[in-house]
């Protein structure tokens, strides 16, 4: 009898902290399961997951952020911040180099869906075959299983209707042979050779990230897929940051194709053609652009995917610890400031996150708040983290107008 409570108040255990992971808004492991239960064991650990804030809590922080924009930057330093963006980061990149920031080890954890079917199956079987020797601080194998199990459930059901939706779908080799065989005026022969002739060209599945900085997400990212026919493509608008990943050790042009690139030019073609990416990544780089550009770059990156692509996004989160710390006369616009370095940086919520996404013709498939206690234990400091991470996906069939697109959010 006495077994028998023991394993059925297990089994409730388990079933109630399943239920706390598991939400129509939120995935079962992504974003970390460390909760804190006991306010007294706070400086036990560097970070603490699914923080919710008080209501006190959220008043101080508008505040904080009320009081800290009411001095704004003189519309003539805006102006040079503006022109001059591209001076600062590479500013900050010649300074830092690549020491500033830490390899994204956990994109893999967030993002599986930047990894190919068959190797997102390979990592998945190396997990299982080392479980009983690795222990982790952060998240439990069963966790990190659980993760890829939700990916596959996704990526299964999508892939089972893109197998007859893409049928219909014209690859760009195709539109080639099409255009050689059925020639129509003079830029015929120039429009097959840009279509066949770019790197990546022969790739079956292409990644590109934005704002690749010093490589943090680029090397991480080449060194898990490790397969062939997958071709990554990273870009900068610093030209110091896209030196610093052509230098690195690990940088094979084979692989990978880092370029210059201003997001923010609609002239600027990029080196590849349209609806050829599975996945853009988009992790701390929105928020760097002038909040009036940010439509039209997620416009512009829309049409780069594929049909079924992905776009996978996370960003600055409204009242996250970064923007409550700004001192007066360092705003330039609502939510949106300048560093002492002059980079700026803007702080979202998922609602104008989902408005810009589904404007571009995007369909959510995640979307949420990510708020976090991090800890700082030697100096007993705490700091409320906030981060946007969203993942939204190219229609594989026509796009819908924007008044359906607006109908299907889920809180109108």
């Amino acid at each position: 009898m006495n077994f028998i409570t023991r394993l059925s108040a297990l089994c409730l255990r388990k079933t109630k902290m399943q239920h706390r992971h598991q939400s129509s808004r939120r995935p079962a492991v992504p974003l970390g399961s460390r909760i804190l239960t006991d306010p007294s064991k706070v400086f036990e650990h560097n970070m603490w997951d699914h923080m919710q804030w008080s209501q006190e809590e959220e008043e101080n922080a508008k505040k904080k952020a009320a009081e800290n924009s009411v001095v704004k930057v003189q519309w003539e330093d805006q102006d040079k911040y503006e022109r001059e963006a591209s001076k600062y980061w590479n500013k900050f990149y010649k300074t830092h180099k690549n020491n500033f920031f830490k390899d994204r080890n956990w994109l893999f954890l967030e993002f599986p869906e930047i990894l190919p079917e068959k190797r997102r199956q390979e990592l998945k079987t190396e997990e299982r075959s080392s479980e009983h020797t690795r222990i982790s601080s952060t998240n439990s194998f069963s966790h990190k299983s659980e993760m890829f199990e939700e990916g596959e459930k996704y990526w299964k059901k999508n892939d089972e209707s893109c197998s007859t939706a893409v049928q219909g779908y014209v690859s760009k080799k195709e539109q080639a042979k099409t255009l050689t065989d059925n020639p129509q005026g003079e830029n015929c022969r120039e429009e097959c050779d840009r279509l066949e002739s770019f790197p990546g060209s022969d790739a079956t599945y292409r990644i590109l990230e934005v704002g690749c900085g010093a490589g943090n997400s680029v090397f991480p990212i080449l060194k898990t897929i490790n397969t062939p026919g997958t071709f990554l493509y990273c870009c900068d608008f610093a030209s110091g940051a896209v030196e610093l990943v052509k230098s690195h050790s690990s940088y094979n042009s084979a692989w990978c194709s880092a370029f210059v690139h201003d997001v923010c030019d609609d002239a600027l073609p990029y080196p590849f053609p349209d609806e050829i990416l599975d996945v853009i990544l988009l992790v701390f780089v929105l928020s760097t652009i002038h909040p009036d550009r940010m439509q039209r770059v997620v416009n512009r990156l829309a049409k780069l995917l594929k049909p079924g692509g992905m776009l996978l996004f996370r960003d600055y989160g409204r009242y996250d610890t970064a923007q409550l710390r700004f001192k007066r006369g360092h705003c330039l616009s609502e939510n949106f400031y300048v560093r002492g370095d002059g980079t700026r940086v803007y702080f979202f919520t998922k609602d104008e996150v989902w408005n810009m996404f589904s404007l571009a013709g995007l369909t959510e498939v995640q979307n949420l708040v990510d708020r976090r206690l991090q800890v700082n234990r030697k100096k007993q400091v705490k700091m409320q983290r906030v981060w946007i991470q969203s993942k939204f996906q190219k229609p594989l069939l026509s796009l819908q107008s924007p008044e359906e697109t607006t109908e299907g959010h889920p809180d109108r």
